[in-house]
C-alpha cells in the first residue's frame, strides 16, 4: 500500500506573489470585501484546482494558520485543509541559516513523505531534512515575485505522480 505524499504550502511568495518592482497581475477586485487583505487580489483562483489535481494531500504551512482556510480556500476553490501549528519561537530558530518551519515540518510528516513548497526554502534545509527525515522530503523554493508558475507545478508533479517503476530515487528535486 502507498502512502499518498503531504505538500506542505506557503502562501506568501507560492500563492500571494510579492517582491517585483513591475507590480502585479491582479485577478478582479471582486475577491475584496470592505476590511479585507488587499494582496487577495493577487490570488490567481487558476491555483486552486491545479493544487487540487496533484496526487498529495495539501496542507497548509504558513503563518496565515486557519485564515487560509477562511480567506484564501474559497477564492481558489479549495476545501479546507489542515494547517500545520506552530510551537513558539525557540532559540534553535534560524541557526545554522536553517528556516524556522523546518524541525515542525519534519515532526508533522512523522516520517510520511512529503514535499515543501516556500519561497524562503535554502540549501541549510535541505541539508537538515535530508539527515533528519527517513521518508521522500524534496523542498521546493518558489520565486516569490512569481507565485507557483507552470515549471513549479510540471516540477510537483513529476515528483508526486506515481511511477510505474516505483518511487523516485532521491529525495530532491531540481529547483
Amino acid at each position: 500500500m502507498s502512502v499518498v505524499p503531504l505538500l506542505f504550502l506557503d502562501v506568501d511568495g507560492p500563492i500571494i506573489p510579492f517582491g517585483a518592482t513591475d507590480g502585479y497581475p491582479t485577478f478582479g477586485t471582486g475577491y475584496r470585501q470592505p476590511g479585507t487583505n488587499p494582496l487577495l487580489d493577487r490570488v490567481d483562483p487558476a491555483l486552486g484546482p491545479r493544487l487540487l489535481a496533484l496526487p498529495c494531500e495539501l496542507v497548509w504551512a504558513t503563518t496565515w494558520m486557519s485564515d487560509a482556510n477562511e480567506c484564501l480556500a474559497p477564492l481558489l476553490g479549495l476545501p479546507d485543509l489542515p494547517v500545520v501549528s506552530w510551537p513558539e519561537p525557540s532559540e534553535d530558530d534560524g541557526r545554522g541559516g536553517l528556516h524556522w518551519k523546518t524541525r515542525t515540518l519534519v515532526a508533522r510528516a512523522a516520517g510520511r513523505p512529503f514535499a515543501w513548497v516556500d519561497d524562503e526554502i535554502t540549501d541549510a534545509d535541505r541539508s537538515w531534512v535530508e539527515a533528519h527525515h527517513r521518508g521522500q522530503a524534496p523542498l521546493h523554493r518558489v520565486d516569490p515575485r512569481c507565485g507557483l508558475t507552470d515549471a513549479d507545478f510540471a516540477t510537483l508533479d513529476a515528483w508526486l505522480r506515481p511511477r510505474a517503476d516505483g518511487p523516485p530515487a532521491g529525495d530532491r528535486w531540481p529547483v
